[in-house]
């Protein structure tokens, strides 16, 4: 009732064998490169000293592989994890540099991005003047395909698309996310909206995600909020288990049926 843990029981006795205090240093746990082993690998790196041969050094300036604090394989994941961060950080300026010279020669480009607690790149949007003109042209249906971090930046891609008179896909813009919450996608429809003169959308097309749906519902709560067929025809194929009714049930999607018929078959 006050919401808190009783101890009922205590059982002093382990059920594995502890590891010796020779072995500890080498658990998990205990194994930590720190910033100034990091720094000391790095300037050593930049004078052509193999990374095995740092590691040697620092076991003989700690007196030994018990007392460095961390393994060989440890520094070479903290060095390489170092090297990306850094590749990251200037892959976010060469894009956003582009992106400014884009704009410079495209009166009507758009990009907007907003940055983390750590002052670094979080969501980024873009479009250019083509896609507004499409967005105007053929915005009454707007489809929002969002692809699950499939890039090497660990973030998910958004694309806002759509279909010209001629059936053919057109682009309306493109994002880059830093997670898939509400607040990030209600950030993303805002920008996505005042980049396109406020013109919203009749209907939208969604693969069902859930603060997807909530972000849309907020920002566009006259728009008529639909899934995408061939979402649901994946779940489908995924889900059910009997083949003649996958078929069936497709059918239901993609034939044109009458009303009464379909109810008929949906049945």
């Amino acid at each position: 009732k006050r919401d808190v843990y009783v101890i009922t029981n205590f059982e002093p006795h382990h059920n594995h064998q502890l590891v010796t205090p020779l072995e500890s240093p080498y658990l998990r746990c205990n194994r930590v490169v720190r910033n100034s082993d990091l720094a000391q690998a790095v300037g050593m790196r930049r004078a052509l000293v193999r990374t095995c041969q740092t590691y040697e050094y620092m076991v003989d300036q700690c007196g030994g592989y018990l007392n460095v604090g961390f393994q060989i394989k440890d520094l070479y994941n903290k060095l390489d994890a170092s090297r990306r961060e850094i590749l990251l950080d200037g892959d976010t300026e060469a894009a956003l540099s582009y992106l400014k010279a884009k704009g410079a020669m495209d009166p009507e480009f758009f990009c907007k991005f907003s940055v983390d607690e750590e002052n670094r790149l979080g969501n980024l949007f873009w479009r250019d003047s083509t896609s507004l003109l499409d967005y105007i042209a053929y915005g009454d249906v707007l489809i929002f395909d969002s692809t699950y971090k499939t890039n090497v930046y660990d973030k998910p891609l958004v694309l806002f698309v759509g279909s010209n008179n001629y059936r053919s896909t057109v682009m309306f813009g493109c994002a880059l996310l830093q997670d898939e919450t509400f607040e990030t996608y209600k950030w993303l429809l805002e920008t996505f909206m005042a980049s396109m003169k406020d013109k919203k959308p009749i209907s939208i097309l969604t693969d069902g995600d859930e603060a997807m749906r909530k972000a849309i519902d907020d920002v566009f709560p006259m728009s008529n909020h639909r899934l995408c067929s061939w979402h649901v025809s994946r779940n489908a194929q995924n889900n059910l288990k009997d083949d003649e009714l996958v078929r069936n049930f497709q059918a239901c999607i993609w034939e044109p049926f009458a009303l009464d018929e379909f109810e008929k078959k949906w049945e």
